[in-house]
């Protein structure tokens, strides 16, 4: 897209960022949407199931790099990988970081949670390897957005209360947060995250100050998406009415309905804390089995709620013209 900064910095034809979405990404999916003009993001558990799923630091790396390296293979594209250091005693970045490199891809979806996860010295190590770095704190602020700004971020990304996965602990949808979020900026462009997933959406979301979208939900319905074919249904056949919402470590999820989703929303309501709904809700654990596996006995389906938006399983050539139109 022509004079379009998201554009410019990325490499690529259309301002859509595809979600991490941690399990639920792998090769296909992201070369598609980087194919597609997009720019495609491979999750921390991208391509893995309950079966080749690895503990440490190393094998989880060296099952990112295979991941890469058959993303490579489907696209030539530009495309990126998730990011989510912690404050303290973090093993797990320098060895993804280090495959990121080694690797030569060239974006990062940097995963703040507004607690000092903005870490100056890695922001260096990133912009010192040539990698752009896409910002997205879960609770963004106009001070963590200067904050990345300041610390190197090449694009920020606004995230509103309506969007899927973990939740922003303010409850600000993303009518309200995204205008809050391009203020805050001094050059860089701004994503708008949450509850995007048609023309519609998208163009509220430039009108109100982004230069771009960073869409979840709409691509786990899409015909490349991993997940079962019964959960795409679902998923066309629901709206944000039929989301239930929980708190939960940090904030708060939603889900689609089910037996666990329904015994969450029953503890939330007695009083449970928040992190007795944690260790029920089974962590990223629960969205595998939820939404990979489809069972919603034993997991959740967390989604955005502009769900209502997404009327049949479409290919993500056409999600991404839609998000462009």
């Amino acid at each position: 897209m022509k004079n379009n900064r998201i554009c410019e910095i990325l490499g690529i034809e259309k301002p859509v960022i595809q979600g991490p979405l941690s399990w639920l990404t792998d090769a296909r999916l992201v070369a598609a949407v980087s194919n597609a003009g997009g720019l495609g993001v491979l999750g921390p558990n991208a391509g893995l199931t309950a079966e080749t799923a690895v503990s440490t630091p190393e094998a989880t790396a060296e099952k990112m790099r295979e991941e890469i390296r058959k993303t490579k293979k489907l696209t030539d594209k530009p495309f990126g990988v998730n990011l989510i250091p912690s404050a303290e005693n973090d093993i797990w970045t320098p060895a993804i970081l280090q495959v990121i490199k080694e690797e030569a891809v060239k974006v990062v979806v940097y995963t703040g949670y507004g607690d000092g996860t903005i870490i100056p010295a890695l922001f260096d190590e990133l912009k010192a390897a040539g990698i752009t770095i896409i910002y997205r704190d879960i609770n963004p602020t106009p001070e963590n957005t200067r904050e990345a700004e300041r610390a190197g971020a090449d694009i920020i990304v606004a995230t509103g209360f309506d969007e899927g996965g973990t939740l922003p602990g303010t409850i600000l949808g993303t009518f309200s947060i995204v205008p809050l979020i391009a203020d805050a900026v001094e050059k860089v462009p701004v994503l708008a995250a949450g509850g995007i997933v048609d023309k519609r959406t998208a163009r509220a979301a430039h009108a109100l100050g982004a230069e771009g979208v960073f869409a979840g939900s709409v691509f786990i319905s899409t015909e490349e998406s991993r997940v079962p074919s019964s959960l795409k249904d679902k998923i066309v056949a629901a709206n944000g009415l039929a989301l239930s919402l929980f708190r939960t470590v940090p904030d708060y999820y939603r889900s689609l309905p089910g037996t666990l989703t329904t015994t969450l929303v029953a503890m939330d309501k007695a009083g449970a804390s928040k992190e007795e709904l944690a260790n029920t809700m089974g962590g990223l654990r629960g969205l595998r089995v939820g939404m990979l596996e489809g069972n919603t006995d034993d997991g959740y389906v967390s989604l955005g709620t502009g769900i209502g938006g997404i009327r049949k399983v479409a290919s993500v050539a056409d999600v991404v013209e839609q998000l462009t139109a």
